[in-house]
């Protein structure tokens, strides 16, 4: 019994939250680049400048690059390859863009408004300007592509710094953290999107496709972008409200045009007319014995005789042809020769 109610209630809980709610919620906080988060910020973007410039100059972190290579981790524990190569799509910007895009949408819906998926917008918009920019800007090539041991391989044409993957999955997963709606969602959702984009990144160093330090600029870029969000919440805000401004005036331009149905005509009473005016009803003569007393139709008139002193007579239009040597009936015949 103890076990059938606590289910009732989690389905009861659940249902609930499927429920759309009247309004929008009042307690949903919209984040603002306060002194913590701005000092967060400053201290990112100096390890992503540290970075960029340790690979520039070749220092250690590019030798680390390469025994890490040379290592061959996919070659050191084969067992794990087929599941890595699933767990890496967590990384791509397609598929992960499509079920957070989903998950959004439905926030969206249930708190009538639209500011979840503006803001997801908004981070792959900047992800893929800024990251993009990068990857073109540097031109790194990866390890499967790389040409002298122990060089940076900058600016041979490549797109692999930084590493995609992991900023996508920081940005992505994270953007779910961000718009958590109370703070212990948000830190559940931090620390999962953290081992997420975390495992993503080091898939692809065990994969092969991503130099360390591609990874560590990625995680590095993704938390730039996540933390640099604040800052576009005002655009973020008015193009809600141009959006919803949009919807009023389409829907009473529908309104404008819908047909207007026609006012029911009110009943009107009939007036009696007056006697005078009634036609008058011609009167029926009276029936008198005489009527009766007509013969049928189908009688001859006159006195009626039998059958057998009639005459005979031809009826008109007979269809029998006239013959010559015919007698009437009661005729004496003549003897024949």
């Amino acid at each position: 019994m103890r076990t059938e109610r606590k289910l009732t209630r989690r389905l009861d809980r659940v249902f609930a939250r499927l429920d759309r709610e009247p309004e929008r919620p009042a307690h949903i906080d919209v984040p603002r680049m306060s002194r913590h988060r701005a000092m967060l910020f400053s201290s990112t973007l100096a390890f992503y400048l540290a970075i960029v410039w340790a690979v520039i100059t070749t220092s250690w972190l590019v030798r680390l690059d390469w025994r890490v290579m040379f290592f061959r981790p996919y070659q050191q524990w084969p067992g794990i390859h087929a599941f890595l190569d699933y767990y890496v799509v967590l990384g791509q910007r397609g598929p992960t863009a499509v079920m957070v895009a989903a998950w959004l949408g439905w926030r969206s819906w249930r708190q009538h408004t639209v500011r979840p998926l503006l803001t997801l917008a908004a981070s792959l918009l900047l992800l893929n300007i800024t990251v993009g920019a990068a990857k073109l800007g540097m031109g790194r090539l990866g390890p499967h592509y790389a040409t002298v041991i122990g060089a940076n391989e900058m600016g041979l044409g490549g797109d692999i710094f930084p590493s995609g993957h992991t900023a996508n999955a920081v940005v992505t997963w994270g953007i779910l953290a961000y718009l958590a709606s109370t703070a212990r969602a948000r830190r559940w959702l931090s620390a999962l999107s953290a081992i997420t984009s975390l495992g993503v990144g080091l898939t692809t160093v065990y994969l092969g496709t991503h130099w360390l330090s591609d990874v560590l600029l990625g995680w590095a870029a993704g938390l730039l972008i996540l933390l640099a969000l604040p800052w576009f919440e005002p655009l973020i805000s008015r193009a809600e409200n141009a959006l919803f401004a949009l919807r009023d005036r389409l829907r009473a331009r529908r309104r404008r045009t819908a047909p207007v149905p026609a006012a029911p005509l009110a009943p009107v009473a009939l007036q009696p007319l007056a006697k005078a005016a009634e036609p008058a009803v011609p009167a029926r003569e009276p029936v008198t014995s005489a009527r009766g007393s007509r013969p049928p139709v189908h009688l001859a008139p006159g006195p009626h005789t039998t059958r057998s002193e009639r005459t005979p007579v031809t009826p008109a239009g007979s269809r029998r042809p006239p013959h010559a040597d015919r007698l009437p009936r009661g005729a004496s015949q003549a003897a024949r020769p």
